[in-house]
């Protein structure tokens, strides 16, 4: 699996997650599913993504979007 698959699967785990424990435990949750979604937004325009950053470094291999 290459950096962008993995980005996409962690990202849509951490918005699952965060809507669950939302309506389970304290609508505060949506905050992080707010930060998730605007780190997406923003690494569409600008190609800069932390988490790539750090899977890089783990040596996860690279993909076409995300370097």
């Amino acid at each position: 699996m290459n950096i962008d698959k993995l980005v996409f699967a962690i990202a849509g785990t951490f918005i699952l997650a965060s809507v669950i424990l939302s309506q389970l435990h304290s609508t505060y949750w949506l905050l992080f599913t707010g930060f998730v979604g605007l780190n997406m937004l923003q690494a569409a325009f600008t190609g800069f993504c932390p988490l790539a950053k750090i899977l890089k470094r783990f040596g996860v291999r690279s993909g076409c979007a995300l370097n």
